[in-house]
């Protein structure tokens, strides 16, 4: 098998796909059959200067190149060549944020990212005006801010763009993003797949009295969909990437795109009626629509795959960490017992039990607000456990209900699409550590949204193999072949998967459990504000 893997290297049969995290930048090489061959990576960590959550230029050139010569070196110890051609590459970051550049080129701004809550007046001002939910985080909602706050780089603005769209342009020359980090800038146009016409002019509009040098269509990248050329690595563009100089000029390169629309393709969620939730310290559920939604709604966030399909994004920041935090102090019990207990035992252990318990948790009420929580309008969060006096109070209901309030926030989002806008989905695809401990997340999964719910039992490389099956797609796809088409028959035809169908039992349990969720929220309400 490595005497092929070699060949496919050195006849660049290959794609590789480099992601930047917010820990960590990963760069994935994968062959014709789109199996990871060769990986690199660096770690890094965002700063906090001057108010603001940001990465410099000077660690994100040295990041993206480390991770690009780790995975080099790879190839070179694992088959003994020197990497000097790929098939394609695509580039994929953190959606969002700001990075806005002058005329020639110079960064005018420390590069703001997602993470920055800083845009409030903006974020409302907009999601007003257009009557569609502009998060904080989007870049416009940046950009509208900063106009807002009269930053005096506004005026000398001749390029904005996102972190993927940034490195894509150093690499290329081309300013253009896949339409699905697009649609985290600015709201997408269904049916051009473009920028929404309608919402540019009515922006354009509110600036007029500001005598602005430029219109917002001119500073904005152009939108690819996936399978269209991105345009080819420069030769200053492969000096960067490797500063060795070995890597050739001339590589494809895909559009760049966000991490929201990589996760997607890496979990085969990108056609419509299918999704994938993502369940570790916070949780969040994709949703490919079929139409758009009937109103606004500040609870979901509204984005779209990287061919131009509306996705609904339903988000809560807390999910598994008051959970860890109690099997931690199980842990602490048994080490004071002198019981020496395997972490992974007791976590699987502890989440088997609740499988056991009453379906509705016997009576018991948690929440796991580390944080805040938007989905429920909490700007702080404290972590509660309540029992009544005539509550079941044992084990396997008191982790039960640890897992039942980790999906709380995510299933009152998602009961919005699926009860008030009775949005169609006929399963979804589980990853993260929720799931870790086999069939348990999984089945209350199924429960709190009420669809089967599948979990692949070899998963992939994430983010940067989504980014890397998207630059395959572009130059392996057959003619007229989709993307949807093309995962299913050429990437996840033979992955195994694990499915399981909601449980009726469970079902009215998680029911009857939300019902004493919401109505305690008071609680919650009360302890954020008597307890500092």
């Amino acid at each position: 098998m490595s005497f092929d893997v070699t060949q496919a290297i050195q006849e660049g049969k290959t794609s590789l796909g480099i992601e930047f995290g917010s820990t960590r930048i990963k760069a994935v090489l994968i062959d014709e059959n789109h199996a990871p061959i060769a990986s690199g990576s660096h770690d890094w960590e965002n700063s906090y200067v001057n108010q603001v959550w940001t990465y410099s230029l000077e660690d994100i050139w040295k990041g993206l190149q480390d991770s690009y010569r780790k995975m080099a070196l790879d190839v070179k110890q694992r088959y003994g060549v020197t990497l000097q051609t790929i098939g394609s590459i695509g580039i994929s970051g953190m959606m969002h944020g700001y990075m806005a550049f002058d005329k020639n080129g110079e960064l005018l701004v420390p590069f703001r990212t997602w993470r920055n809550n800083i845009t409030e007046q903006a974020s409302k001002v907009l999601t007003e005006l257009f009557q569609y939910h502009i998060p904080q985080r989007w870049s416009i909602a940046h950009l509208y801010q900063a106009i807002l706050n009269q930053e005096e780089h506004i005026g000398v603005i001749d390029f904005q763009t996102t972190l993927a769209g940034y490195i894509h342009w150093k690499l290329t020359g081309q300013k253009v993003l896949g339409v699905g980090e697009a649609s985290g800038v600015f709201p997408i146009d269904l049916t051009t797949k473009g920028y929404h016409t309608k919402m540019l002019g009515q922006f354009n509009e509110l600036l007029a009295d500001r005598n602005l040098p430029w219109k917002l269509e001119d500073i904005l990248p152009k939108v690819l969909t996936a399978g269209e050329s991105g345009s080819i690595l420069t030769e200053d563009g492969a000096k960067l990437l490797d500063p060795t100089g070995e890597l050739q000029a001339g590589i494809p390169l895909c559009p760049p795109e966000g991490d929201a629309g990589t996760g997607m393709v890496a979990t085969n969620s990108v056609a419509q009626r299918t999704g994938n939730v993502s369940a570790g310290t916070s949780v969040f559920a994709m949703i490919v629509l079929e139409k758009e939604l009937s109103k606004l709604y500040t609870e979901i966030d509204l984005v779209t795959t990287p061919t131009g399909s509306l996705v609904a994004m339903a988000h809560s920041n807390n999910c598994s960490s008051d959970l860890n935090a109690w099997v931690g102090l199980f842990d602490e019990f048994a080490q004071v017992m002198g019981l020496n207990v395997d972490k992974n035992q007791l976590y699987g252990t502890l989440y088997n039990m609740a499988l056991q318990g009453d379906p509705d948790c016997g009576g018991l009420l948690a929440y796991g607000y580390l944080s805040g929580e938007h989905m429920t309008h909490f700007e702080e969060g404290r972590p509660l456990f309540v029992r009544s006096s005539d509550s079941k109070f044992n084990l396997s209901n008191f982790i039960r209900v640890h897992l039942f309030t980790a999906l709380g926030a995510l299933k009152i989002g998602m009961d919005i699409l699926l009860k008030q806008e009775s949005v169609k989905l006929e399963e979804i695809l589980g990853h993260g550590g929720f799931f870790k401990t086999e069939g348990v997340g999984q089945k209350i999964m199924a429960a709190a949204l009420q669809v089967p719910v599948s979990v692949m039992e070899t998963a992939g490389e994430g983010g940067a193999w989504g980014i890397a099956l998207l630059a395959s797609y572009m130059i392996n796809k057959a003619e007229g072949q989709t993307l949807e088409d093309y995962l299913s028959q050429r990437v996840f035809a033979t992955q195994a998967v694990k499915t399981l169908a909601p449980d009726a039992k469970d079902v009215a349990g998680f029911e009857a459990f939300m019902q004493r969720y919401v109505k305690g929220l008071a609680i919650e309400r009360a302890a954020v504000e008597n307890l500092q």
